[in-house]
């Protein structure tokens, strides 16, 4: 049994229609039947002659959300559906797909459903779930984090049972002092390892923002303490190991650091760090900015699908036509790039000899470090579609591709839209019921007169303006003023923190309190 997502529309213009019929049902109105169409590149060609003006990547990108729909979706998975009053269904699908071509004007790529619960609070869905629903696709698996077991608990009425590999003892460092004191409580092989995430917790906080970085640096520091790799590099689910970097050396003249790195009963991912740690210049003169490198993105640490030197070409093949992918890595065995292969090269070494091997159809690979600045990058993964990520051996950790930068970037995005939209309501609505010498009244000295509308004022400044009882009832909102204004200030807060730079993305569950006030703001004021 697998899990799926399968949104209704871009803004759940879908969700009641499929909700009420017992369907999933999908967009691309261009395309017509898919019944007979079996394959991957059959659906590619099909979606390519419909929308013949998009490029290769969005055909790609829908071809593999539409085989999805069609072909790898099967009868008794699960199936979500995230709804637009932050709750969400889920349902066992009932039935394969279906092209209903009477349907004029509404979707006609439909799969059956039967909706097991259909208002699930996401508030209840554990933070790294949410995050896992939050992609920007309509149709994807819930694969990570035993996803499938887990909404089926939540479709039968069971609490979210977490994630199996979730760390109990992470969750009782509830404050810097216990941290502090379990780093001093273990042995010297033996330190500390905690996820990036779990670590910012100890501080009470969610993301890398600068100020939280330099607190979080300075407390550190202040107890002789540092983490291996910084804290600052890696995704938000990497993992660093916590050591007493700046005690003093041992009889043998070593420090903790230089003593770790030899020692043989560590796990892989401690050991990597410390070797990458002993190599490092003096902390004080590195920067003290959190940099947004190749290895914030996720896919950057996550061992890619790859074929080893010595493999034959068929497979490479195989393997590529099972994954949909264009390339793999060839590693040798040590794990490091040899080359690339893809189907453009195995064609190329075939035109020249049918017999050609592996090797004869390999190509230069595009290999990035993880330390680099993903900035650097763009370019050249927009150019040729991926990059290879290696760790400070040299080794192959990761892949990066187009889509991984689409769906990182458009979650960004999606926070800026929210605040926009919900400063663009409060505008208009402002200029409309409230005169303009009010709207000067809350912005002291000289300023005052250069307000010309709502558009001049902060953000900060439309909750002093609406605390007023006489501009609140200009307003004529039959809404709590009290309950309001709260969600305003808020969402205020929620504003500042966004302009601060951080590589880690914002979730679902933190975006719920602006979404909420969004959707109170088109209600109360439902122009476009």
């Amino acid at each position: 049994m697998r899990a799926w997502v399968v949104r209704a529309g871009e803004n759940g213009e879908r969700e009641h229609t499929a909700l009420e019929k017992g369907i999933l049902l999908v967009g691309w109105q261009g395309l017509g039947n898919l019944t007979d169409i079996t394959t991957r590149e059959g659906i590619k060609a099909a979606v390519a002659a419909a929308y013949p003006d998009e490029g290769p990547y969005t055909v790609g990108n829908w071809t593999g959300q539409l085989y999805r729909f069609v072909h790898e979706i099967q009868s008794g998975d699960l199936v979500v559906l995230p709804l637009k009053t932050w709750r969400v269904a889920i349902g066992r699908v009932a039935g394969g797909y279906e092209y209903r071509a009477d349907a004029a004007d509404g979707p006609r790529h439909v799969r059956r459903v039967e909706w097991l619960v259909k208002d699930i609070d996401r508030q209840s869905i554990q933070p790294d779930l949410q995050n896992s629903m939050g992609s920007l696709l309509t149709v994807f698996e819930l694969s990570r984090f035993a996803a499938a077991e887990r909404i089926a608990a939540l479709a039968e009425g069971e609490p979210d049972p977490g994630r199996p590999d979730a760390d109990e003892f992470a969750a009782g460092l509830t404050e810097p002092a216990k941290l502090y004191e379990e780093v001093r409580r273990r042995a010297a092989d033996e330190p500390l390892t905690l996820s990036v995430r779990d670590f910012l917790a100890v501080w009470g906080v969610q993301r890398r923002y600068p100020a939280a970085v330099e607190q979080i640096k300075n407390d550190l520091d202040e107890r002789g303490l540092t983490t291996v790799p910084p804290f600052t590099d890696g995704s938000i689910d990497s993992k660093v190991a916590i050591l007493a970097g700046g005690a003093e050396p041992d009889e043998a003249g070593t420090s903790a650091v230089t003593r770790l790195t030899g020692s043989t009963g560590l796990t892989s991912t401690v050991q990597s760090a410390l070797h990458a740690v002993s190599g490092l210049p003096d902390p004080e003169s590195l920067p003290q900015t959190v940099a947004y490198r190749v290895s914030n993105l996720e896919s950057a640490n996550r061992m890619p699908q790859c074929v080893r030197v010595g493999d034959s070409i068929k497979t490479a093949m195989t393997l590529m036509v099972l994954r949909g992918y264009s390339q793999l890595p060839v590693l040798d065995t040590d794990g490091r790039l040899r080359g690339v292969v893809s189907w453009e090269s195995v064609g190329r070494a075939h035109l020249a000899d049918p017999q050609a091997t592996l090797e004869a159809a390999m190509v230069r690979g595009l290999e990035a470090d993880r330390s680099d600045d993903l900035l650097d990058w763009i370019g050249t993964i927009q150019q040729y579609g991926y990059v290879l990520v290696r760790d400070h051996d040299h080794k192959v950790c990761g892949l990066v591709t187009a889509s991984d930068l689409t769906v990182q970037f458009g979650t960004r995005v999606r926070p800026f839209v929210l605040v926009e939209e919900i400063e663009q309501r409060l505008r208009r609505v402002v200029d409309r019921c409230i005169p303009l010498d009010r709207i000067r009244a809350v912005v002291p000295g000289r300023r005052a007169s250069r307000i010309n509308s709502a558009a001049n004022l902060t953000f900060g400044a439309y909750g002093h303006l609406l605390k007023d009882p006489d501009n609140w009832a200009c307003l004529g909102w039959a809404i709590d003023q009290e309950h309001f204004l709260a969600a305003l200030g808020e969402c205020r807060q929620f504003r500042n923190s966004l302009m601060h730079f951080s590589p880690d993305p914002v979730t679902d569950d933190q975006l719920l309190p602006a979404q909420g006030l969004l959707e109170l703001l088109r209600s109360m004021d439902p122009q476009n």
